[in-house]
């Protein structure tokens, strides 16, 4: 379950592209464009991000992807976008937030199938403040990154939560359950 680490260089690199998708989204209502060949070869490879804007210390957007289905720096670059226009809590960003605005970015590990045959079992394994979580069944499915601990102060809580952003109840829990566990690299501004 290990994640490949992202240099700092590379960090810098992916802040300022997100920064850059966000505005040329305010002025041309779309990510910018990602010429794959114009960056470092550790961004060419597909991994699965999530950007997480701020404003003021308060969420004001986050949009990412479990899986990695595209090189990193169009995922990065998407996502910004996203976050910034598309995330469904939030209007559609303003010019006049745009320079107070803090991205965080999130680099995914490979999801971890776990095979908790209880709860409690699942509970066990969780590592706070490190762990990533997805549940999924039939067409529920949510996620908590690992961040969402800075916010959480029990195993319990975090699972209880997750399960209601999925839509279940509180104390749901059944054998069709899908539990798989990341990691992530995170970095902002």
């Amino acid at each position: 379950m290990g994640i490949l680490l992202i240099s700092k260089k590379n960090q810098k690199i992916l802040l300022s592209l997100a920064r850059t998708s966000i505005r040329y989204g305010l002025e041309f209502s779309k990510p910018v464009s990602v010429q794959l060949s114009q960056f470092p070869k550790e961004l060419q490879e597909n991994r699965a991000s999530f950007v997480t804007l701020h404003l003021q210390d308060k969420l004001r957007g986050c949009v990412g992807v479990i899986e990695a289905i595209r090189p990193l720096a169009e995922d990065v670059a998407c996502n910004a976008f996203a976050s910034a226009f598309h995330d469904d809590r939030f209007p559609p960003l303003a010019q006049k937030e745009f320079s107070d605005l803090k991205i965080h970015i999130s680099i995914l590990s490979t999801p971890e199938i776990l095979k908790p045959f209880s709860e409690e079992a699942l509970l066990q394994t969780l590592r706070m403040g490190v762990d990533g979580l997805i549940l999924k069944e039939g067409h529920r499915k949510a996620t908590f990154l690992p961040s969402v601990w800075d916010q959480i102060g029990s195993k319990e809580e975090f699972l209880t939560h997750l399960k209601l952003k999925a839509g279940f109840p509180p104390d749901y829990w059944s054998k069709d359950l899908e539990v798989f566990r990341y990691t992530t690299q995170g970095f902002g501004e």
